[in-house]
């Protein structure tokens, strides 16, 4: 991917942990990388084909004049979610903000945080089988579109399905969303889980009866196994409540592990 780079933007703004910050100011440095296709641009000599780094400039500026924060983290990660709203040709920025007149009594010469954010691909599962499962499914959706950090949410149809694992329980509805989101695998499912407890949703038994169930069932082609999460799903290959939906959103999204697409796992399934 092709990079704009600005380098050393200057700007006098309030931030900090001590009262003195806030109120006297001080100056930061911002230094910006975004990911942007240039090749159009290049090729046609045209602004409209890439991104005016005068307005992302602009927009950094208002970013760090317009608010008071008391850590350059937190100054960081509201620049990089602005870049990434504001311009959809970004798929991917790095943004440090340097603070050179930090309060450290000790000869250095500035001190930074670095970090880099973008748009990524993910696959959600959506079930449920208590209560109005069509209208809690439909306002996880909605929560899905409306979450800043989160755009171009599609829905597979919805589908009744067979109980799994746990069969003594009446049948889900079933279906599954495809969306790009700037949150890392983690804060997705804490997103996830927040909308599921929106639902009054309960863990009594595994497998069990729920208002709502979200599962991340695949992030860009990241493979991830840790206590509190395991992308891919670990089971998705066995599930055609999982797979079907997904098929008709993805087909052709590959599996990180099996090495398999969606559509080609659903037939194996079918068959099997």
């Amino acid at each position: 991917m092709d990079k704009i780079c600005i380098d050393e933007l200057k700007i006098f703004a309030h931030h900090g942990v001590f009262e003195h910050e806030n109120i006297n100011g001080q100056n930061f440095y911002i230094n910006a990388v975004l990911s942007v296709d240039t090749e159009k641009a290049g090729m046609h000599d045209d602004l409209a084909d890439s991104v005016d780094y005068s307005a992302v400039c602009a927009l950094l500026n208002k970013v760090m004049t317009a608010n008071t924060f008391r850590l350059i983290e937190a100054a960081a990660q509201t620049a990089a979610e602005a870049v990434l709203s504001e311009f959809p040709q970004v798929k991917n920025v790095e943004i440090e903000v340097r603070k050179p007149e930090a309060p450290i009594d000790m000869e250095f010469r500035s001190v930074s945080v670095k970090i880099n954010r973008g748009w990524h691909r993910a696959v959600i599962a959506l079930g449920s089988n208590k209560g109005d499962s069509r209208g809690y499914i439909e306002q996880a959706v909605a929560q899905l579109c409306s979450c800043s950090h989160i755009r171009g949410v599609r829905c597979s149809e919805l589908i009744v399905t067979k109980p799994y694992g746990y069969t003594e329980q009446d049948d889900f509805l079933n279906g599954a969303v495809m969306c790009e989101t700037m949150l890392s695998p983690h804060g997705l499912l804490e997103f996830c889980q927040s909308v599921e407890n929106s639902a009054n949703r309960t863990r009594e038994i595994h497998w069990g009866p729920r208002t709502l169930d979200l599962d991340i069932i695949l992030y860009d082609d990241e493979i991830i196994s840790e206590p509190d999460l395991i992308v891919p799903h670990p089971d998705m290959h066995n599930r055609q409540f999982v797979l079907g939906p997904v098929a008709q959103l993805a087909p052709y999204y590959r599996h990180p592990v099996l090495g398999a697409t969606v559509a080609q796992l659903l037939e194996r399934l079918n068959k099997n």
